[in-house]
């Protein structure tokens, strides 16, 4: 504990909030480096971790940087695990923007956007 304030093995929280499948893949990622605790390396899965610490590290392809809100007691749902942590990384923040940064459209184009588009390839072939 540091001061007064409960601690979990940092393979476990990772189980416990769901990032990853098994403790095993957890503990696997902690002990080869592969993850950051509040800009630290860590190298055990024993390490505590407690609310309010910033964990780095890669699921896949992308960079995960998540805060530490409470300590899981039970490997939940999927819902109850995400209130134990708030995604900083930003692939997130991208996620979470109504509007595309690259211009991209959403959803089917309507009428206006399917004459501009006929207007656009008639432009092109002619």
């Amino acid at each position: 504990m540091v001061a007064g304030v409960p601690g979990c093995r940092l393979d476990k929280w990772l189980w416990h909030a769901r990032f990853f499948k098994t403790r095993t893949v957890c503990t696997r990622l902690v002990n080869s480096g592969g993850l950051r605790l509040n800009s630290n390396l860590v190298r055990r899965a024993s390490q505590l971790v407690h609310p309010g610490d910033t964990l780095t590290f890669s699921r896949g392809d992308e960079i995960l940087v998540v805060r530490v809100l409470a300590i899981g007691t039970r490997r939940g749902p999927a819902a109850e695990a995400a209130l134990l942590y708030k995604d900083l990384s930003a692939a997130a923040a991208k996620q979470k923007s109504a509007e595309p940064d690259n211009g991209e459209i959403l959803g089917r184009p309507d009428k206006r956007d399917r004459k501009a588009i006929s207007a656009f390839k008639d432009q092109l072939a002619g």
